[in-house]
């Protein structure tokens, strides 16, 4: 069995470069045949999360022929797939990195627990955050419910080093057949709004650690400030790379926390940020149904209004509030939104609209290239006041406020709303391009008035949530 092929099967971890399952492989010599299965969690993807899959593994292909290896595609139940490639090529072992989601979790169970009855070893590593769920908990053993004290038992903490990636795979005697991606056609539910949003994409590990160097050499010194303006580009970019694991929450932590105990500005807090991502994950993997129940079950009786054509218009950037706007476009040109707009664009569904926040949610991960599970569902509870942290609960961002303080020179908004402009830029313009053609709009319309009267609608929360309290999460 020494020289048994091991099946390598990748997820959301699309990289070569610090990858624990991969670098235990190579260790062991043998043969690796890596796998991506188009399975059932594939399917319940948005849209354009499916479209960027699409392209992460295209070019994630590419690396691995580099390197003398293929990916093999599949389609199919994931266990299903992975025994009949086991027979084919006779493998021993199948390793894989672990996932934290409900779905998740109950299909590797499953897998494993099948393959090891048929004496294949299954093994699974961590990698998907930089600290296991379970390796962080309070003084009493219990999972955290508030950041802060979360950040405080995380922050500073090392978390080994950065695995460096193989130079060359050891090949199976025969290559597996393998689905072709263009037949899986994953990425038709985009229709012609991939071609714009591919224009803002950054696909791939390479791409990742590019961004990652430009970030630190111009953009970390000022994260602190220019984060939260929407129109400076002062983030790193990183997120659609950590969704499909292109590049690895660990690498980027490390790396970061150097920069921090080098004294450099900006780290501190670009670190802190990465922390939020390992809360939501954290939250997700100990409370299941984070992204479908309200973290606080006294807000199941809250009256919020489901699907609406109130919510239409928010949806297709049509409220009238050019802040609001402005975030559900850049949505539809880039595939992405900023973190900033995000609450803004949440606010506004989840009060000043009342809107069930998993209206909201369900949207953006049909729309989102960087969709996570985790870090989505935390935002929109934490906006909407049902979920962890949400204090204060009742709190409502006024999108013209907002507006003038972030965007005072309404640089973000004219990026993106090209109505009334005699001349919009390309980013304005391509939001004609790449929403659906039913919607039936054009950049010489008019733009439409507010939908809600702002203080009006404050006033309607705010009673509505007069009658709630910080119940107790679940």
């Amino acid at each position: 069995m020494r020289q048994a092929p091991v099946i390598l099967w990748f997820r959301r971890d699309l990289r070569l470069a610090d990858h624990a399952a991969l670098g235990a492989v190579v260790a062991t010599g043998r043969p690796i045949v890596p796998v991506f299965i188009h399975d059932e969690t594939v399917d319940l993807l948005g849209a354009a999360a499916k479209w960027r899959l699409g392209e992460g593994l295209r070019v994630f292909a590419g690396a691995l022929e580099a390197i003398g290896a293929r990916l093999i595609l599949r389609r199919g139940a994931a266990l299903d797939v992975l025994c009949s490639i086991v027979g084919e090529v006779g493998a021993g072992a199948v390793f894989w990195q672990r996932v934290y989601d409900r779905d998740g979790i109950e299909r590797d169970r499953a897998v494993k627990a099948a393959l090891k009855s048929a004496s294949v070893e299954a093994r699974s590593f961590a990698g998907a955050t930089v600290f296991e769920p379970w390796d962080v908990a309070t003084g009493s053993g219990t999972p955290y419910k508030v950041f802060t004290p979360f950040w405080r038992a995380i922050r500073g903490r090392q978390a080994g080093g950065i695995l460096a990636p193989p130079d060359a795979l050891a090949a199976p005697e025969t290559w597996p057949v393998s689905d072709s991606l263009e037949d899986w056609a994953i990425g038709a539910a985009m229709d012609r709004g991939a071609a714009i949003v591919a224009r803002h994409a950054g696909i791939g590990e390479a791409a990742a650690w590019d961004r990652l160097d430009r970030f630190r050499a111009g953009r970390l010194e000022n994260y602190v400030e220019d984060r939260d303006y929407p129109a400076r580009h002062g983030t790193s970019g990183l997120s659609e790379n950590l969704a499909w694991g292109e590049i690895s929450p660990r690498a980027v932590w490390l790396t970061a926390l150097g920069d921090w105990q080098a004294g450099r500005p900006g780290a501190e807090k670009f670190l802190s940020e990465l922390g939020w991502r390992e809360f939501a994950w954290h939250l997700m993997y100990h409370a299941p149904d984070l992204d479908r129940a309200n973290w606080r079950p006294g807000w199941d009786a809250f009256p919020w209004r489901g699907d609406s054509a109130d919510a239409e218009r928010w949806r297709r950037g049509l409220t009238g509030e050019p802040f609001v706007d402005a975030a559900m476009r850049e949505m539809y040109v880039t595939g992405r939104m900023h973190n900033r707009a995000r609450m803004i664009a949440a606010s506004y569904l989840t009060k000043n609209l009342l809107t069930d926040w998993r209206v909201g949610l369900a949207w953006f991960a049909e729309c989102l290239t960087d969709w996570d599970p985790a870090a989505n569902a935390l935002g929109w509870q934490w906006v909407a006041g049902s979920g962890p942290d949400a204090a204060p609960f009742f709190r409502i961002f006024n999108p013209r406020l907002q507006a003038e303080r972030f965007d005072p020179d309404g640089a973000y908004r004219a990026s993106f709303i090209a109505e009334g402009q005699s001349a919009p830029p390309n980013t304005a313009r391509e939001y004609f391009e790449a929403v659906p053609r039913s919607w039936h709009l054009s950049p010489g319309d008019r733009y439409p008035a507010p939908l809600a009267d702002l203080s009006a609608s404050r006033k309607r929360a705010l009673d509505a949530y007069g009658g709630m309290d910080a119940a107790p999460a679940r």
